[in-house]
């Protein structure tokens, strides 16, 4: 499995966590790295410009192993990364998810920080066994605003109520950090592994 490196952020705790949920990552920088992947998890704090020239020369085998039907996972800036452009500056998403990313209105604090519950709108394997009183880490100031619906797979209210997972057959992403969110955090990375392990199977 490969975690994508956008250069943003620490990953160690994210490796740490995957391993936990009986995963084996490995930080891939070069494409020729995700030929054969079983997974593909695309993690990230920061600008939205700087990750996607960062993954400049990736897009074409993630979007060749996406297509082949290997499972993908955006992580917080790496969710945002999935739909088509953002607002928080120039360059285009990955276009896996029809929409655009928005930021958080000026009525709000920003970066929202902290801890927030989910409202699910539909359940699938993402979130099988979480609660809508369970509390997940939030850390950004912009979020995805699919164009479909059923893209959205749940929302969270700061000011508004915001897409924080959405999803499409093997296409997930959540705007919290699973890795920082313990117990209810360590639950949605064992459904991941879930996903991965049953498509191999």
């Amino acid at each position: 499995m490969a975690i994508i490196d956008c250069g943003i952020g620490n990953l160690f705790s994210l490796e740490c966590a995957l391993k936990r949920v009986g995963l084996k990552p490995n930080v891939v920088r070069k494409a020729r790295s995700l030929k054969g992947v079983d997974a593909i998890v695309i993690p990230g704090v920061g600008n939205f410009k700087a990750a996607t020239q960062k993954m400049k020369n990736l897009r074409q085998e993630i979007a060749k192993s996406v297509s082949e039907g290997v499972p993908l996972f955006g992580i917080c800036l790496g969710l945002q990364l999935l739909f088509d452009s953002s607002e928080e500056g120039p360059g285009g998403g990955l276009g896996f998810l029809e929409g655009r990313v928005l930021k958080l209105p000026g009525t709000v604090k920003t970066p929202h920080m902290g801890w927030n519950t989910l409202k699910i709108l539909h359940g699938n394997d993402l979130v099988r066994g979480v609660s809508e009183t369970d509390y997940f880490y939030f850390v950004h100031s912009y979020y995805p605003s699919p164009a479909s619906n059923r893209a959205i797979v749940a929302r969270t209210e700061y000011g508004l109520d915001f897409v924080s997972i959405a999803g499409h057959e093997n296409i997930h992403g959540v705007q919290f950090h699973p890795e920082k969110s313990g117990r209810t955090g360590e639950q949605i990375l064992r459904n991941f592994a879930s996903i991965v392990r049953r498509r191999g199977s």
